[in-house]
């Protein structure tokens, strides 16, 4: 049945690179250069000298943010290949992670470094940010309980760091298990308002837990910068559309549960522990196999699971324009079992050169 559905809010997409030597395969610092040979295209430092940035502005359709993020990697594509780089889609370096990388000459990532020590010193995690419009802190506090049971299939569909130290860590995203050793990690618990997200934040910064706001690194949280809420799950994505078409699933996600927040729908609130444990089996598992269906609470065969997803956002889908998009990236996705299972099958046939040319003509594609 049609619902009353109010404009799609604004969205906007963060997206991280690994940059590899084209030889090796290794992480090889080459961010100056990259920013030098990208005037003009919103390219950013981060944690490493072997890691690059990129956002879309804020977004009303899918073109804008596609439009963006695809003319960034082709650019950066072609400028890493004439510095014998490759610039990777993948959530963390199939090689060479034992080695401490070179930390930005920043003054804050000095503060992460010394504060979080040992822990940030091999931190090659790369991910995809996706930021959605909220009208107030209070809405996107209420709005992460209100997506909670659906957040592990969110963790599933983007699933994309199966190799660490030359091997098959027989996880879909080993970087996700790897974020869970941050002072604030998982999914965060449920708050009344606002106010009480504020004051446990607060307490984390006064106990030395945290250096400070921004460091939260709950999977999702609200922004300090933006009138935003910010996922942090997904790991860095192969191809750029399927960085957007999963932002604007996600966007479908919040205007969902901000319209059951309007409505006075009730909400559904998971058990943590059952909850963290759902996320865990989706890091595992990827779309491969079985998730914890968030209405049964029982495993399920994982596309069983995105569909309903699929069919809980459809009113917002539909709205927004944003059917067919979500529609060919799960098919994408049924078709080839998740990108964690392509980069396996392309390191299986092909090693470190297999998986650079999988990463490069992810990247060079995107337009």
């Amino acid at each position: 049945m049609p619902i009353d559905t109010p404009a799609p809010p604004r969205f906007g997409v963060e997206e991280e690179y690994l940059l590899l030597d084209a030889q090796t395969g290794l992480p090889r610092d080459g961010v100056e250069g990259m920013i030098a040979a990208l005037p003009g295209l919103r390219a950013e430092h981060e944690y490493f000298h072997s890691q690059l940035e990129t956002a879309t502005p804020p977004c009303v359709t899918a073109a804008e943010a596609f439009d963006s993020l695809a003319e960034f990697r082709v650019a950066a594509s072609r400028a890493a290949g004439e510095q014998g780089l490759v610039l990777a889609g993948t959530g963390l370096p199939p090689l060479g992670g034992d080695v401490p990388g070179r930390v930005t000459d920043n003054e804050r990532y000095r503060d992460i470094e010394r504060t979080m020590r040992g822990m940030v010193h091999r931190y090659y995690s790369t991910g995809t940010h996706v930021h959605i419009e909220v009208p107030s802190r209070d809405a996107g506090v209420e709005v992460f309980a209100r997506i909670a049971r659906w957040s592990p299939v969110l963790v599933a569909l983007t699933s994309n760091s199966p190799l660490w130290l030359g091997g098959d860590s027989g996880y879909a995203s080993w970087r996700y298990l790897q974020l869970q050793q941050w002072p604030s990690s998982g999914y965060p618990p449920h708050f009344a308002d606002s106010a009480a997200y504020d004051g446990v934040v607060q307490e984390l910064v006064r106990s030395g837990a945290l250096l400070d706001t921004a460091l939260v690194n709950w999977s999702i949280r609200l922004s300090e910068r933006f009138p935003t809420i910010e996922l942090r799950t997904a790991d860095a994505q192969l191809e750029s559309r399927d960085a957007v078409a999963f932002a604007l699933i996600f966007r479908a996600l919040v205007a969902s549960a901000l319209h059951d927040r309007a409505t006075g729908a009730p909400m559904a609130e998971p058990q943590r522990d059952v909850l963290r444990g759902a996320h865990w089996v989706a890091a595992r598992n990827g779309l491969a196999s079985e998730l914890v269906h968030p209405e049964s609470g029982a495993p399920a065969p994982a596309f069983e699971v995105v569909d309903a997803l699929l069919a809980h956002v459809a009113p917002m889908l539909e709205a927004a324009g944003d059917v067919e998009h979500a529609h060919r990236f799960v098919e994408r996705r049924r078709a080839d079992g998740g990108a964690a299972e392509a980069q396996r099958r392309a390191w299986a046939a092909g090693g470190i050169s297999g998986l650079l040319e999988l990463y490069r003509a992810s990247s060079e594609g995107a337009a």
